[in-house]
């Protein structure tokens, strides 16, 4: 776990303008800057990027937050991917809890992956020169349909004939970095001994791979002609894990926003060609299987992600393949689908014979998710027999256990109970599924916290504008705040604990990248602040420290007419009231105090 205080130390030292700026047109508009939202479609620019607040906002669709929201929304990284982007720009080290690498093996680690990172990219940029100057990979390109502006858009290149055209890039030809970076392949005889070296790479078009950050860690390679391998891809490397990656996405990032869900293909050219025919929302898997962490990147883009399958019996098996992978991650606010085209077409094939409003149309016909799923479950089984049906059930078990509970699988459920004759619960209590819905209750709703009114919520707006200004609630501050009742006092209690953490020095953005990580209980205020101009700290401080003396001078004497009333108990009992008279005194100068400081600053009340 990342500890909070190298996240706002971070925060203090990254710059949000520079960061948003790599991935957005900024200009400035007079203390803040201004662009369009890449968050959705606009035409005049509505996204404010604030300098001092280290914050971004969008007055079109309401996006708003940090540095590290920002990567995160905008490129789908996971938080902790987020936070190592920004340290590695302004050269800090994330400290890791269960990190036990010595520093002199990370630094090592750090320059192996910067050579790495160096050679892909000399690499990549020697097979865009060689395509330039191939007219036989031009003119198979040309015969797939594809102009030189998607070319380029991708990257492309050629990779020409001969056993080390490589060593023109690389004088160091020998150099380890090549081969870890999977460009090179090293031969050695039965005896372990290296015998020569050559590109891995030869006669293919050349697809760049490119992670979230936009950096080439792979690459694709295409035979022209006939001939087996018909794709070769680089092997796993420090870089590169087949597994985790997602042809296309860099590219795709806008186009998903745009068309409001993402399409996943199964190879490099279905998603080039449909990038040429509008459908630039299409991503591919690398030679492998559809995997959860797959699934995961998907849904940080979009809520809707659309399969596109073969209609063959491999394109079958994957489908299956990418439903289990998905079953982890299915909620109901997510969408779903898979989309198979005819046996004897691709994606590519079909929309060049149909065109795209043919393809359009598959898309929009693309099969839910838990239609696919019973699908699967009802298989080959006959349905009118005890065993067919029970069968079914056995197949949809696994299946269903591997979701999360949410009204989707309840429907499921209700599905496969309605095909095999039985009742949603029997299916919930027969498949031991967590948290059953259908066979039990419903718990009741958790109730939330009212939200905050009048004082209450302008000393919160003030904290969370002004972290630093949370050194002034003390303790008898606090419990002053018990007057807003139990539970919006402890509220209050621990926005103040979590703005005096971040010490003196403390800001906006590092408190609300902090609370969001605990909820969405602030992000309404949040954005409210995000929209408006910052108020002077100055003024600020001057209410706040008023409020706090207004406060605890209505709990003093709340707290004076106990005593007082404990006082005069304790004389009508002719008891001993000392120690009362005692506090009494204590608490009216206590009075006096605040009555004093109150009148010397009551013009700023």
């Amino acid at each position: 776990m990342i500890p909070q205080s190298f996240i706002s130390d971070l925060l203090n030292r990254v710059d949000i303008v520079d960061v948003v700026g790599r991935y957005v047109q900024l200009k400035k508009a007079g203390a803040n800057f201004q662009g369009l939202c890449p968050f959705h479609n606009e035409k005049s620019p509505s996204f404010t990027v604030s300098p001092t607040k280290q914050f971004y906002h969008c007055f079109g669709c309401g996006a708003h937050g940090t540095s590290i929201g920002f990567l995160i929304e905008y490129s789908g990284m996971g938080f902790v991917d987020a936070v190592k982007d920004l340290a590695q720009n302004v050269g800090m080290v994330v400290p890791e809890q269960d990190d036990k690498i010595p520093p002199a093996q990370r630094a090592q680690m750090q320059a192996q992956s910067m050579a790495l990172s160096e050679a892909m990219n000399l690499a990549a940029e020697y097979y865009k020169t060689q395509l330039r100057q191939a007219p036989n990979a031009i003119a198979y390109l040309k015969g797939r349909g594809l102009t030189g502006e998607v070319a380029a858009r991708f990257a492309l290149g050629y990779a020409p004939e001969g056993w080390d055209n490589l060593r023109s890039v690389f004088p160091a030809y020998d150099a380890v970095a090549l081969v870890e970076a999977g460009l090179v392949i090293d031969k050695v005889d039965e005896e372990g001994r290296h015998i020569k070296r050559y590109d891995r790479f030869r006669e293919r078009i050349m697809f760049p791979i490119r992670n979230t950050k936009g950096q080439v860690i792979a690459f694709g390679g295409r035979i022209m002609e006939q001939g087996e391998p018909k794709y070769l891809n680089s092997p796993e490397t420090p870089l590169f894990s087949k597994g985790s990656e997602l042809y296309g996405l860099f590219e795709a990032r806008q186009a998903i926003r745009d068309a409001g869900y993402v399409l996943v293909t199964e190879g490099y050219m279905d998603v080039v060609a449909l990038a040429q025919m509008g459908f630039a929302q299409a991503v591919a898997t690398l030679g492998t299987a559809c995997t959860t962490v797959h699934v995961q990147k998907l849904l940080r883009q979009t809520d809707t992600v659309i399969f596109s399958f073969d209609g063959d019996k491999a394109g079958r098996r994957a489908a299956r393949r990418a439903l289990e992978a998905c079953l982890p991650h299915v909620s109901d606010d997510k969408t779903i689908k898979f989309l198979f085209l005819p046996a004897e077409h691709d994606p590519d094939s079909y929309i060049r014979e149909f065109g795209a409003e043919g393809f359009e149309q598959q898309i929009s016909d693309a099969m839910p998710l838990s239609q696919f799923l019973l699908r699967e479950a009802a298989g080959e089984h006959d349905l009118d027999e005890p065993e067919g049906r029970a069968r079914a059930q056995f197949d949809a078990k696994p299946l269903l256990q591997a979701m999360t509970p949410s009204a989707l699988r309840l429907q499921i459920v209700r599905g496969l109970a309605s095909m095999t004759q039985s009742t949603p619960g029997e299916i919930e209590q027969l498949f031991e599924l967590s948290k059953p819905v259908a066979a039990s209750r419903k718990a009741p709703p958790r109730g939330k916290r009212e939200g905050a009114v009048g004082l209450e919520q302008k000393i919160i707006r003030v904290l969370v504008t002004h972290p630093s200004l949370a050194q002034l609630m003390d303790e008898d501050a606090l419990a002053a705040c018990g007057q807003f009742g139990p539970e919006q006092a402890e509220h209050l209690r621990q926005l103040v604990q979590q703005a005096q953490a971040l010490g003196p020095n403390g800001t906006f953005a590092a408190l609300a990248q902090q609370l969001k990580e605990l909820g969405p209980d602030y992000d309404g205020i949040i954005g409210e602040i995000a929209a408006a101009p910052e108020p002077e700290i100055d003024t600020e401080r001057l209410w706040l420290a008023a409020t706090v003396r207004q406060l605890k001078l209505e709990q003093v004497k709340v707290e004076i007419n106990i005593v007082m009333d404990a006082i005069t108990a304790a004389v009508s009992a002719k008891q001993p009231a000392d120690v009362l008279m005692a506090g009494y005194r204590e608490l009216k100068a206590l009075e006096g105090q605040l009555l004093r400081e109150q009148e010397a600053d009551k013009s700023y009340r």
